[in-house]
């Protein structure tokens, strides 16, 4: 039984958030075998084709290697000014490089700029064997990684891509990575939004310059282009974990084995456009100030409420209604009331349709009251009324 519980718990997990709602007139047009868009912010999927379908996915395997380097920087086991050694196995790395030497040394944040700008295959191996000692080890982390984001079409078999068995992943899962990475981890748009920088090799033989190039040309092909991550390979073909932002919608579109880099591109440009204009967000703050309720038999006689939290919403049918938001909130209260309990509730509204709720919590306690507080408060009644 317990071992059916994870299970269970990914199958809703997908079963909650892939679901394709998006109700437009037309689908994008895509020329992949294998596409999908998702909504960052709520994980929705707005456009799928062929997504759970296991294809090799080349560097693109690259986001759970840095997703993987951001926590191990958010649970301060390594740090950006870090001092990484390369390995004579990591100098060995084929495919995209940036020539880094056995025995060069690299800070963390440079070994980034690497991994995300050029697709450094090299520095992703040493990033792999400084954090988990080998890459093997952490190739077992990326895996552990994949089961707990309910990426259940994905095995990985290395940490930079390069074409070998059991290498793979689908459309829905780079999606699903790509999402882990972007909203958890957002400085990682401070690195995929280079175009070009200069690092420094420090080797035996001196320093000299080496200039990053983006492998990512969607960033000067699409205004509204934010990130992340190419690959290639003969067998993978070319793919892409691309990231986009407009009028407050955040998207990733995931593309598996398109015929080239160029029609990678115009599928993302695609899927996107179709996202921006299907669909449409709708937020609350909830800043608005709430009365207070009264409160029987307490210490104090009313209560402060607030809202828990924000209200967001995803539009996908093309309404063109307004938002509203009404109360379900109790008359009078009695005590005891605890902080942070639930009071109520604000529903929300779109057209005849209600969209979602954010709760009502209480901002204070409120004891009950003794037969000692009643008498404490019958003297303070009693003496302020003299002194009046």
């Amino acid at each position: 039984m317990k071992k059916l519980l994870p299970l269970f718990f990914c199958l809703l997990f997908l079963f909650l958030n892939t679901a394709v709602i998006c109700a437009a007139e037309s689908e994008p047009e895509t020329s992949a075998p294998s596409v999908l868009l998702m909504d960052a912010d709520t994980g929705t999927i707005l456009y799928a084709k062929d997504e759970t379908t296991e294809r090799p996915l080349a560097s693109v395997t690259k986001v759970m290697t840095l997703l993987l380097i951001f926590e191990a920087i958010d649970a301060q086991q390594i740090s950006l000014d870090d001092t990484v050694t390369v390995s004579e196995h990591a100098a060995g790395m084929g495919g995209s490089q940036v020539y880094l030497e056995a025995n060069e040394t690299q800070t963390v944040e440079t070994m980034i700029k690497c991994i995300v700008i050029a697709s450094a295959n090299d520095a992703s191996v040493a990033m792999a064997e400084y954090i988990s000692g080998s890459e093997e080890a952490f190739v077992e982390e990326m895996n552990a990684k994949a089961a707990a984001l309910c990426m259940e079409h994905t095995h990985f078999s290395n940490a930079c891509g390069l074409d070998a068995d059991g290498h793979y992943s689908c459309a829905l899962d780079i999606a699903l990575m790509s999402r882990e990475l972007t909203v958890n981890h957002p400085e990682i748009f401070d690195y995929t939004s280079i175009w070009m920088e200069d690092i420094t090799h420090h080797t035996a033989q001196g320093d000299t310059l080496f200039t990053l190039s983006s492998t990512n040309k969607l960033l000067r092909q699409y205004a509204y282009a934010t990130g992340l991550k190419t690959g290639s390979t003969s067998l993978a073909k070319f793919c892409l974990a691309a990231t986009a932002a407009k009028d407050d919608i955040n998207l990733i579109a995931a593309i598996m084995a398109a015929e080239d880099s160029a029609a990678r591109i115009a599928d993302a440009i695609s899927l996107f456009e179709w996202g921006f204009a299907n669909c449409r967000v709708y937020t609350d703050e909830n800043t608005d100030i709430l009365d207070d309720i009264p409160v029987t038999g307490g210490v104090d006689k009313s209560l402060s409420i607030e809202y828990s939290g924000s209200f967001r919403y995803l539009d996908t049918t093309g309404s063109k209604d307004e938002l509203t938001k009404t109360f379900s909130l109790p008359e009078s209260l009695e005590a005891p009331v605890s902080e942070g309990d639930v009071i109520g509730k604000a529903i929300y509204t779109l057209g005849e349709t209600e969209v979602g709720e954010t709760e009502i919590i209480a901002s204070e306690s409120i004891p009950e009251l003794t037969l000692r507080d009643a008498v404490t408060q019958l003297f303070r009644l009693a003496l302020l009324s003299k002194q009046a």
